[in-house]
């Protein structure tokens, strides 16, 4: 088992596929499988078995390759920066953090917050906090986790909503007079039983993405990490760059953090289009609720 199971997660990550339960669960601790296989290579050269020491050799050396901070070619976009824009992403754990998400937002300033399970009295608060500052919004109002929120400091129109279990709220924000895609993502997590949901919610993103002629803001709650499959199509598709990765941050945990377990994955992303250079990226624990925001600083480019 120590060998098998780091195994079998690490070649579904190399055949690009996130499999059936429980693989998808288990890619969300990649970078972790390395204990046991390291593990199984210690006790396979104690045993002096060479040849399960050259498999355990194997495993521990792709595991290891797989789990490597991502990377993304810098890439700075077209044309001279014609605005600065904040991005802030949060998952407020059925609203219970809207109170430290109003005093972040008004501390960072952001143009663009993607509010995740933001119920009835969270959107309520956000939209009155923020009246004059991000006068802009589109929302699924829903009760838990289905609510969501997307607040602009930019004029948004084409209001449109992903289908999916909890809410994906998105828009066209005009900014520095270049019209901006904006959408929130917040797909089911891969729970048993629920990971044919998953996949087809990230597959809608997915979708959306590739369809896209200019700039274009995807962010929230992805309940996938870089590891996944799915998240990965929406990037290939979408011709998109996660700003985590941009800054050289991809392995910074999101989730979760509350609880006995240490935060382990990064589920929570910006997604930009090469339209925008990434300045840096920052991850900002809010109260009363188990994800770390994450605030992006952009630069939108002009065109050619």
């Amino acid at each position: 088992m120590l060998l098998a199971v780091p195994a079998l997660v690490t070649a579904c990550r190399l055949l690009d596929t996130d499999g059936i339960t429980p693989v998808p669960q288990l890619l969300s601790f990649l970078p972790w499988l390395t204990v046991p296989a390291g593990l199984g290579l210690l006790l396979a050269a104690v045993a002096r078995r060479r040849g399960l020491a050259l498999t355990a050799v194997v495993v521990l050396a792709a595991t290891a390759w797989s789990s490597l901070p991502y990377t993304t070619w810098t890439t700075i976009g077209h044309g001279l920066p014609v605005a600065r824009v904040r991005v802030l992403a949060a998952n407020v754990e059925f609203g219970q953090a809207t109170d430290a998400l109003i005093a972040t937002v008004r501390r960072e300033r952001p143009d663009l917050v993607y509010v995740s399970e933001c119920d009835r009295a969270c959107g309520r608060a956000l939209t009155t906090a923020f009246a004059d500052e991000l006068p802009h919004h589109a929302s699924v109002e829903a009760g838990g986790s289905e609510g969501s929120v997307l607040l602009s400091a930019h004029p948004l129109r084409d209001w449109r909503e992903i289908p999916a279990t909890m809410g994906m709220p998105g828009a066209t924000a005009e900014i520095a007079g270049r019209s901006v895609r904006v959408q929130l993502a917040h797909p089911m997590p891969p729970l048993p039983g629920q990971v044919d949901v998953w996949k087809r919610e990230l597959g809608r993103i997915r979708d959306f993405a590739a369809l896209r002629t200019g700039p274009t803001l995807i962010a929230g709650d992805f309940n996938a990490s870089q590891d996944h499959a799915a998240f990965r199509a929406i990037l290939r598709d979408g011709r998109l760059r996660d700003a985590a990765w941009a800054a050289r941050k991809s392995r910074a945990a999101t989730w979760p953090m509350e609880g006995p377990v240490p935060p382990y994955v990064q589920i929570d992303h910006v997604l930009v289009s090469d339209e925008f250079s990434v300045d840096d990226v920052r991850f900002l624990d809010l109260d009363g609720t188990d994800h770390r925001a994450v605030l992006a600083d952009l630069d939108l480019r002009g065109e050619r």
